[in-house]
């Protein structure tokens, strides 16, 4: 059986079973979790390496037709682990084995399609109580991005987001010749576990808001961008308002946040 790469799901299909197996061996058991999630398995180059390890049981899911086809015929080991369906608008109760009410742990990770790769991680961060670890390949500038901290241009909204529920490690570098098709950009492995966190400290809402905000006028200091969220006085008289956003912390995006809640 032979499954093509499909352009418009973003496929790229990792050859090189030595990165396979060392991205296999990034998950730690982080967070004690029993199953494991792959999004996007394709033929299986790095699902080989997950079934090998029987720290956990190994769930798959994959919108693409033809390759759940291969999947079931050259992985029998993974029978009833198969999700066809899309990660992006599955319900979260049914992952990571299609039953209902699912409230237990189980860890990320898979190859990413480099086209929704910002969006899976923001799935996560929805069920991030019950994912304590993600481990990803992503577009390199991409995977620099969400791993960079504050006052560079790299830093940005998911950077915010992601570091404020995990710990974020860049891994490596996977050059373009190892896929097929060979993308036109570099790959980069990102490891995320969780951290000891169960709230922010501040409104969860207006935090995002205040991160939006601040980011989607990222040339202008904070004073400019948040003017649409009406800041109290007490908050425009704060040397946070003089600053870009790409210049603040994680902590200091929820001491903001705080100040942004406070009623003249």
């Amino acid at each position: 059986m032979y499954v093509k790469p499909k352009k418009e799901l973003g496929q790229h299909f990792l050859k090189d079973l030595a990165i396979a197996q060392r991205i296999a061996e990034l998950l730690n058991g982080h967070g004690s979790y029993s199953q494991v999630l792959e999004i996007g398995p394709g033929t299986g180059v790095l699902t080989q390496f997950l079934l090998k390890n029987n720290a956990y049981e190994t769930f798959v899911i994959e919108i693409d037709r033809e390759s759940v086809d291969y999947l079931k015929v050259h992985f029998p080991d993974l029978d009833g682990r198969i999700l066809g369906a899309d990660f992006l608008n599955i319900r979260p109760d049914l992952l990571p084995n299609k039953q209902p009410g699912n409230t237990g742990s189980f860890a990320v990770i898979g190859n990413f399609p480099y086209n929704i790769s910002s969006q899976i991680l923001f799935k996560v961060l929805e069920m991030r109580d019950r994912v304590p670890e993600v481990v990803g390949m992503f577009q390199r500038e991409v995977a620099q991005r969400i791993a960079s901290g504050p006052g560079n241009k790299e830093y940005g909204i998911l950077s915010v987001f992601m570091q404020a529920w995990y710990d974020v490690k860049y891994e490596f570098t996977v050059d373009p010749d190892v896929f097929n098709p060979p993308p036109k950009v570099h790959s980069g492995v990102l490891s995320c576990r969780r951290n000891d966190k169960t709230d922010l400290g501040c409104d969860e809402r207006k935090f995002t808001q205040v991160v939006k905000h601040g980011f989607g006028q990222r040339r202008k200091t904070l004073r400019n961008a948040l003017k649409p969220l009406n800041p109290p006085e007490s908050a425009l008289s704060h040397p946070f308002m003089d600053k870009r956003a790409e210049q603040l912390s994680v902590d200091e995006f929820v001491a903001l946040t705080k100040l942004m809640e406070v009623k003249d």
